[in-house]
């Protein structure tokens, strides 16, 4: 019988733990869950004689791979997989997934959210301003980027997008402004959406030159990955631009020095975008069907490693 870990240090809702169950033991295949564990070693012991396994954020690197002996495919519920080594996965002849799409719709709402949350100087009492015939600028355009552009629109907000890499971006930016340069995107922008993963050419590539470039009371929001910023010198431009503010999704490093600018930086205490009952249910359930998928089927459709 093949056995399926489900290890999460933030634990899935249990509507979404139900779920998975449903899907793993009605695959004829045994569920084992770890839940709020508090060290790697016991990921270490409960991935030792599991052909599968389901993570949120938790670290898949190469001290578990070398533990999961029998492991065969690991997926991340959820869009981001910087959790994931890669390269590792490979030499390890372990298929790597995760869920894209999956809680998509709950990270463009928070992002959205989080741009009126700025507009209107955090709510802390004075006058600000309508997101209504301002320019949004989304610097990646995948799911999420592009669930937030059609919501700024009924917002009635201008849509400039910038990704290098989406290969339909001309199709699936149909009606918005299309920016090759990404400084260009600062530049003209009133509030800047990143949804860019955390990888070699993007980590610390969000610093004062781009960002200070933007216009007045202009509003970063980063619901993507903290490391895609550079902290110091964001933190420089705080200290210099009375009008410039920074909302994110996850706490930065450098919390403390961060937290001085209140009124014109926030950030909860851990990652919110996925954090709804529906994104938590779908990104679980989906990690499931796909592992059966993969096992059954032979299906690799989300595979992220060679």
């Amino acid at each position: 019988m093949r056995k399926v870990l489900v290890a999460t240090e933030k634990p899935f809702a249990p509507v979404a733990v139900n779920g998975i169950k449903e899907v793993v033991e009605g695959a004829g295949y045994e569920l084992v869950l770890l839940e709020k564990y508090t060290d790697k070693a016991q990921l270490l012991a409960a991935v030792a004689d599991v052909d599968a396994v389901i993570v949120r954020s938790d670290i898949v690197d190469t001290e578990v791979l070398n533990a999961a002996k029998n492991l065969k495919i690991v997926v991340r519920a959820g869009a981001g997989y910087d959790n994931l080594d890669l390269d590792s996965a490979t030499e390890h002849g372990v298929c790597a997934m995760n869920t894209p799409g999956q809680n998509a719709n709950a990270v463009a709402e928070l992002a959205l959210g989080y741009m009126i949350f700025g507009a209107r100087n955090t709510f802390n009492g004075t006058s600000g301003f309508e997101l209504k015939g301002k320019k949004l600028g989304i610097q990646g355009f995948g799911n999420i980027g592009r669930l937030v552009a059609r919501l700024g629109v009924a917002f009635g907000m201008d849509i400039y997008v910038h990704d290098l890499y989406a290969p339909d971006i001309k199709e699936a930016a149909q009606g918005y402004t299309i920016v090759d340069d990404v400084r260009d995107l600062y530049k003209n922008c009133n509030f800047i959406s990143l949804h860019i993963p955390a990888t070699p050419q993007t980590k610390g590539s969000i610093g004062k030159e781009l960002a200070g470039s933007m216009p007045k009371n202009a509003v970063l929001i980063n619901t993507a990955r903290k490391e895609v910023i550079n902290e110091p010198e964001l933190l420089e431009l705080l200290a210099e631009r009375k009008d410039f503010k920074y909302i994110t999704d996850i706490a930065p490093v450098a919390l403390e020095e961060f937290a001085k600018y209140e009124g014109r930086f926030f950030a909860p205490p851990k990652k919110m975008g996925a954090q709804t009952a529906e994104a938590n249910i779908n990104a679980g359930i989906a990690a499931a069907r796909q592992i059966v998928d993969f096992f059954e089927n032979g299906n690799e459709r989300f595979r992220l490693n060679k």
